[in-house]
């Protein structure tokens, strides 16, 4: 345990010119009294660790130290290598680039674990797109996604609708989801920050300004943000639903996750027959007629009528397909 404490604190001195006890203390989840003990276990060890007297002082590594990568366990060495995803690194032009990284760190880490690319590829591989559906990589992503690693503002054509608009933007992230690029971005001069599909960019020209990055911007968090949003931007619609004790437990794959949790938390209890009666929100009566087929007569629509009377004809339809046991399966045409 301390030994890891140690090596994840003489990464941190590397990585940064010097750091207060307080930093280094809320980074390693310990107090400033441990880490006051672990920088001297490091100066012991050979490790020129400088400690700086004052209000201003802190930690810092003297005359360009570095460590070889001679710490890492065989289970972190392999995780390293499983942090890249190939194929993303590929549409955005970035393979020679993590393969020279990898490359690199290969030959700094011990002979015993320089096999670490070649077990973690044949142990875990992320294949990102639906299944069915043949993925497209948007012939524009290597010249966004340069301009995201170089924080430089983009002039872009972006296609609404029928028709297209020009934006000047300030590129912070790209973000791929179920085989569909997309780029999270800012609007010049403090403006709102918005998403856009790269599919639909027609031309993006970069400019020659950079922008100042605002820091307290985090990728992920205003993602699940924002996908949240939309799920309940779509969900326009709510049809009233009696479920059997099967078709609750199946619920949640025929609808989205969003829909399905928040007809859950309207459920009541189960009646006579063990049936739960729920509020499902849904995008339209349309999209609710194909989703809860899929439950077949698991499910009974109590309420729109007009969704109810659809499902009452397909009811009957049905009947008239398969009711009568004696009438012999249609053949196929030219059997």
């Amino acid at each position: 345990m301390r030994a890891a404490r140690l090596i994840k604190m003489l990464l941190l001195l590397q990585s940064r010119p010097s750091m207060t006890a307080a930093e280094l203390a809320q980074e390693l989840e310990v107090s400033e009294r441990t880490v006051t003990r672990d920088a001297q276990a490091l100066s012991e060890a050979g490790v020129p660790v400088y400690a700086e007297r004052g209000r201003a002082g802190g930690y810092r590594l003297i005359g360009g130290y570095r460590t070889r990568l001679t710490g890492l366990a065989r289970s972190e060495a392999e995780a390293l290598f499983l942090s890249g995803v190939p194929e993303a690194l590929r549409e955005m032009g970035l393979q020679d680039a993590a393969s020279a990284a990898r490359l690199k760190v290969s030959a700094a880490l011990l002979p015993s674990l320089r096999d670490a690319s070649r077990t973690a590829a044949q142990r875990f591989h992320l294949d990102a797109p639906n299944w069915f559906r043949e993925p497209e990589t948007p012939e524009l992503l290597p010249a966004v996604a340069d301009a995201v690693w170089d924080d430089r503002r983009l002039a872009a054509r972006y296609r609404r609708g029928e028709e297209e608009v020009v934006r000047e933007l300030e590129p912070y992230g790209l973000v791929l989801k179920a085989g569909v690029w997309y780029l999270c971005a800012r609007v010049p001069d403090g403006g709102s920050f918005r998403v856009y599909r790269i599919d639909r960019f027609t031309a993006v020209e970069p400019g020659g300004e950079r922008f100042a990055r605002d820091q307290e911007f985090d990728l992920p968090a205003f993602w699940a943000e924002r996908a949240e949003q939309f799920a309940r931007s779509i969900l326009r619609t709510e049809v009233v639903v009696r479920l059997s004790p099967r078709g609750l437990r199946a619920l949640p794959h025929a609808v989205e996750a969003l829909s399905a949790r928040q007809a859950l938390e309207t459920a009541g209890a189960p009646d006579a027959d063990g049936w739960v009666t729920v509020t499902l929100p849904v995008e339209s009566e349309e999209v609710a007629h194909g989703q809860l087929r899929a439950l077949g007569p698991e499910a009974e629509v109590l309420a729109p009528g007009d969704l109810r009377e659809r499902f009452a004809r397909d009811a009957r339809g049905l009947a008239a397909l398969y009711g009568e046991e004696t009438r012999p399966a249609r053949r196929p045409t030219g059997a």
